[in-house]
């Protein structure tokens, strides 16, 4: 009989061993030898899931079968072929027609009514198999994110480790002092509105910033996409996300909160006034325009100290005559145009309940905050003594006790200085809402007093598209 092997195996399984190609050729090649059969080919998928059909030596194979020279395709097991019920029906109607016989090493399968009832409890205990391991999968990945835990590999700034307590392997998140400050500094940067995200990318490719990598994968530099990922990216904050929901993370924050929002609202206001970053950074980039042929105004600094706006059509010879104009001038009509913005009263009075909610929803995240600075200040505390323990047992030498007793009295001060924080932002929160739901009232006072990056956002929000003739009738 002329017969054909199908082997696979997924990357999963063959660490485990026992269902590895080698295993499964030597089951397979036994037979034959057993039954005398003559072997024409064999086909072999290398870490292919079996839950679609779309792999290359299996169509390969299936491709081969319609040329009608092949008697019968040899599996170890059927779950080798297919792991759910409409895959298996459609790859065995191919073998019907093309008039091959499917054996399987393990599972006795006969040619005949009970046979193929037999081969169909089979497929159908391999479907159910491979089902209940996603959703046990699942499950327990949802439960590490519960818990905290990184159900993925850590972003950079991160490292995965594996400590082994009381002889259990425990799989934790720690920071990597490399990375982290490079992570740290491509927050920071962006925040102060003077730099790009090419111009952040381009930095931190000088300064070594990589991703995480292992043996079998380089470490390639940070494109630009890339760092807007990680300008997004909220574990950094503390925060792990599984299918959407977030939960708190077991593991070191790098950013703060407040920072992180920063970030995203110059990343919101940058694209919302479709500003690209050039050499010179303005508030008011991307949101002026020219009064004669309707371009996009763009920023300058003479000289090194004599800022102007000029129309970017001009520069591209479309005939318009518009000037330089002084971008202090500028600057001065649009706060003068504040003076005749206000919020209406009941607008004032909602934006009271919001920021109101806004203090609670921040003291609640801090109480979560402390409580694990708490616990991690009482770990470290517990170390401390099991140390000193372990020290008059004579399990450790003096030195190393000293060098382990700093880096744990280092860590708890700095558990500490992190309480002291949180305990202090929420001191003056009365004093910090009346303050800005005064400026809420007064949009001039507010505006003169906003930061660049809050200039360009309540600019977005007041005014529509204006020019600059606009500003000179007013």
């Amino acid at each position: 009989m002329r017969c054909v092997i199908y082997l696979r195996v997924s990357t999963r399984e063959q660490a485990e061993g026992g269902y590895s190609i080698p295993a499964q050729r030597e089951a397979c090649m036994k037979l034959i030898r057993e039954k005398d059969w003559n072997l024409l080919d064999e086909y072999a998928d290398r870490g292919e899931s079996a839950r679609s059909t779309a792999r290359p030596q299996l169509q390969e194979m299936l491709s081969r079968l319609k040329k009608k020279d092949v008697d019968a395709v040899i599996v170890h097991k059927i779950d080798r072929l297919a792991r759910n019920m409409s895959d298996h029906v459609a790859i065995k109607a191919v073998l019907t027609r093309t008039g091959a016989q499917l054996v399987s090493v393990v599972e006795n399968i006969e040619d005949s009514a009970s046979g193929r009832f037999v081969e169909g409890i089979h497929a159908l205990m391999a479907e159910f198999y491979s089902a209940n391991l996603s959703a046990e999968v699942k499950k327990g990945l949802l439960q590490k994110a519960k818990s905290g835990g990184m159900v993925t590999r850590a972003p950079v700034g991160y490292r995965n480790v594996r400590d082994t307590i009381e002889g259990t392997s425990i799989a934790k998140v720690v920071i990597d002092e490399d990375m982290a400050p490079l992570v740290k500094e491509c927050f920071d940067l962006y925040a102060t509105g003077n730099y790009s995200l090419a111009e952040i990318q381009k930095i931190m490719a000088r300064k070594g910033l990589r991703n995480n990598f292992s043996k079998k994968r380089p470490a390639p530099e940070f494109c630009k996409s890339s760092i807007a990922s990680l300008l997004q990216n909220r574990f950094y904050t503390g925060v792990v996300s599984y299918r959407k929901v977030e939960y708190p993370g077991l593991h070191e924050p790098l950013v703060e909160q407040s920072l992180f929002n920063r970030v995203q609202q110059a990343l919101r206001s940058r694209d919302q006034a479709g500003e690209r970053k050039r050499q010179h950074p303005h508030y008011l980039k991307g949101t002026i325009y020219c009064a004669e042929c309707g371009s996009r105004l763009s920023f300058l600094l003479a000289k090194g100290k004599y800022p102007y706006f000029y129309c970017l059509g001009q520069k591209r010879h479309n005939g318009c005559s518009q000037k330089y104009v002084d971008a202090l001038w500028v600057e001065k009509k649009i706060e003068d145009l504040y003076k005749n913005i206000q919020l209406p009263s009941e607008t004032v009075k909602e934006l009271k309940v919001k920021l109101e909610e806004d203090i609670v929803n921040q003291q609640a995240s801090s109480i979560l905050q402390r409580k694990r600075l708490t616990k991690k200040i009482d770990e470290l505390t517990d170390k401390r003594y099991k140390l000193v323990e372990a020290y008059y047992h004579g399990a450790i030498a003096i030195d190393i006790l000293k060098g382990e007793q700093e880096r744990l009295v280092s860590e708890i001060t700095d558990c500490e200085e992190k309480l002291k924080v949180l305990d202090g932002k929420h001191e003056n929160v009365q004093e910090l809402l009346e303050r800005a739901i005064d400026l809420a009232g007064n949009c001039h006072e507010a505006y003169l007093k906003a930061q660049p990056d809050n200039r360009r956002l309540l600019n977005q929000t007041f005014l529509t598209k204006f020019s600059s003739e606009t500003l000179k009738k007013n």
